[in-house]
Parts: C-alpha cells; sequence; structure tokens
C-alpha cells in the first residue's frame, strides 16, 4: 500500500530543534531536587551511564539530520546539571518570534536555563521578544514547558495535567499572553498515581495524536478531548498504560525538509506499539526510531531532549548586524 503523507509545512512540526549532549548524566528521576547534593558519583556506574547519555544524544541528533532536519546542539559539563539533556522544561518557542523561558519546580534544574541557546535563536531566527516566566519561582508557582504543556498549534489549545510542575495560576498567566485555550483535566497511572508531565501521556501531531486516554480519570473530560482531538481532523491512537510506561506518549513531531512530517520516538516506544497503531501513524507521519534507552532511565524521551524551533529563519546578514541585534533583545 502506498501511503502518501503531508509535505508541506505545518504549524505544529518544526523543522529544526535544538538538543543539549549532556556529560554528567544522571539516572536518577530525582536528581535536581537538592543542589546540595552531590549529583554524579565516582561509582563506575554513574560514569558508564554518562557517557551512554552522551552517545545516545549524539547518534539521535545525527539520526535527525539524517532525515532531514536542523539540530543545534549544544555541549553541557556541568556536574550540576544531570537533567540538563531534558531542555523542553525550561524554553519553548512559538510562531510570531517568541521565545519563552520557564519556571521550574527542582532548584538544582533553573541552573539549565542557558543564555548561549537563546543567543544562538536571536542570531539565527526571527525572535520578536523572550517571555521569561522563571521569576515565578518565587511564588512556588511552576510550569516546566512542553513537559507541562502539550501544544495543538492548529487550533490554538493547550492541554495540561496539573501538578507541581504545571502550576493552574501559572497556566493561565501563559494562555492569557499567547491566546490558547487552556484545557485542563486529571490524570493518574494504573497504580493511582497522578501525571507529573502531560506530555508523558498525550502527543499531538498534525494529522495524529497519541494518547493514553485510560488514565484520565474523569470521564466526561476524557470524552470531550477525544472529540476535540477527532474533530481538529486528527485519528487518536489510544496507549496503553504499559505503552505510556514505555514512553510512547513522549514523542515529537518534526518536519523533515526532505521527507514531510516525521514522528520521532524511541526504540523502546515503537517496540511497545501494536503493528495497527504503526500503520495508523505512518499514515499522517514516518516514525524515526531513536536509541534512548539510558535517558529514559531518568523518566524523559523523545520529546523531551528537544525543544523544537517554531521561529522563521533570519536571512544572512553581516556579523556587525547580527551582533547589533542580539544586543537589541
Amino acid at each position: 500500500m502506498t501511503i502518501h503523507r503531508p509535505t508541506l509545512r505545518s504549524v505544529q512540526a518544526p523543522t529544526a530543534v535544538v538538543m543539549i549532549r549532556p556529560l554528567f548524566f544522571s539516572t536518577s528521576k530525582d536528581a535536581g531536587q537538592s543542589s546540595s547534593r552531590s549529583l554524579i558519583g565516582e561509582a563506575q556506574a554513574d560514569i558508564d551511564f554518562a557517557e551512554q547519555a552522551y552517545v545516545e544524544i549524539s547518534t539521535a541528533a545525527d539520526e535527525l539530520i539524517r532525515h532531514g532536519v536542523d539540530v543545534h546542539l549544544f555541549e553541557d559539563k556541568s556536574r550540576e546539571t544531570p537533567h540538563s539533556v531534558f531542555l523542553n522544561n525550561w524554553l519553548s518557542t512559538h510562531a510570531g518570534g517568541y521565545v519563552t523561558i520557564y519556571p521550574m519546580h527542582a532548584e538544582n534544574r533553573r541552573k539549565e536555563r542557558r543564555e548561549d541557546v537563546i543567543d544562538l535563536l536571536k542570531a539565527e531566527y526571527r525572535v520578536q521578544d523572550v517571555v521569561d516566566y522563571s521569576e515565578l519561582e518565587e511564588e512556588q508557582q511552576f510550569l516546566e514547558g512542553t513537559g507541562a504543556m502539550v501544544f495543538d498549534n492548529v487550533e490554538r489549545v493547550v492541554y495540561a495535567v496539573p501538578s507541581n510542575h504545571a502550576d493552574r495560576q501559572a497556566l493561565e498567566q501563559f494562555c492569557n499572553h499567547f491566546k490558547y485555550e487552556p484545557v485542563i483535566f486529571e490524570a493518574q497511572d494504573a497504580e493511582g498515581n497522578p501525571v507529573a508531565h502531560t506530555n508523558s501521556i498525550l502527543c499531538i501531531g498534525t494529522g495524529v495524536a497519541l494518547l493514553g486516554s485510560d488514565m484520565i480519570t474523569d470521564p466526561a473530560k476524557k470524552a470531550e478531548i477525544i472529540t476535540r482531538l477527532e474533530q481538529s481532523g486528527r485519528q487518536v491512537v489510544h496507549l496503553t498504560n504499559d505503552q505510556i510506561t514505555a514512553c510512547a506518549g513522549r514523542a515529537i513531531e518534526l518536519h523533515s525538509k526532505t521527507e514531510g512530517l516525521l514522528l520521532a520516538m524511541s526504540q523502546g516506544a515503537y517496540a511497545s506499539l501494536k503493528q495497527e497503531q504503526v500503520d495508523l501513524i505512518e499514515q499522517s507521519a514516518k516514525i524515526v526510531q531513536l536509541k534512548l534507552d539510558t535517558i529514559e532511565q531518568a523518566g524523559g524521551s523523545a520529546r523531551c531532549a528537544m525543544a523544537g524551533i517554531h521561529l522563521n529563519q533570519r536571512e544572512a546578514e553581516t556579523e556587525a548586524e547580527v551582533e547589533k541585534l542580539v544586543e537589541a533583545t
């Protein structure tokens, strides 16, 4: 069967991403909760995990480039930021030239925010404004980027599960500023534990959405979300709890200059899918598998390791013009 996938640019799928290649990665999910503890020890196991994470991100970046996606790859060599690879929690970009910086729940993870990443975006893309919500940390309000929020850029809707990582007031402030409609819902796993990050159970692409629908606790809200996604023209792929555990929800749609729409996910996530689910996804986007076994042990996956760039590329300018622009913004 010949599959005809969309080839035109989609507001949902960025053509470029920023990634951070870590050197002192930790697999501990709470490694960033304290700024006083040692974040990576001298044990050989720690060193091995860090090296594996470095290789995984390097290989993933190469694979995306091979598939026609632009990757801006930064190095992180600080022991104080073991989860820097998950930059989507502090950074997002938006059509119209906006860059957003977010308030982080874990004190240590606030050190992951980087001026050099912002400077790169200003230099190579048209940035109208940098909106910085990090001061909300002083009020104990946290909103961890595209981990806490899942964007439907077509319908201008933000889906979010409230948690320590997604404060309702901060979410309302963001939505009011960027003119998104918030859809807030409760979700929990099979053991009754609340979902911490919305992107663990929901991925929205141009023509397909992956949803851990069984985790939504309110049947009426579950029906509303499914209806919204279907009415937006998307096929909804319902993920089981086991598939959510395998990080199938933490995929990200990208746009390749050569292949059209792609859905990047980990090899483990892909292996958890049934063939009929794969077939449904690939009617809309080509699946690209990335080996991310090590970083998934810390709770993140493909979606978490990339900040999509929804900005227009800047035309070639002189070095002096770029420096002047960066200073002005």
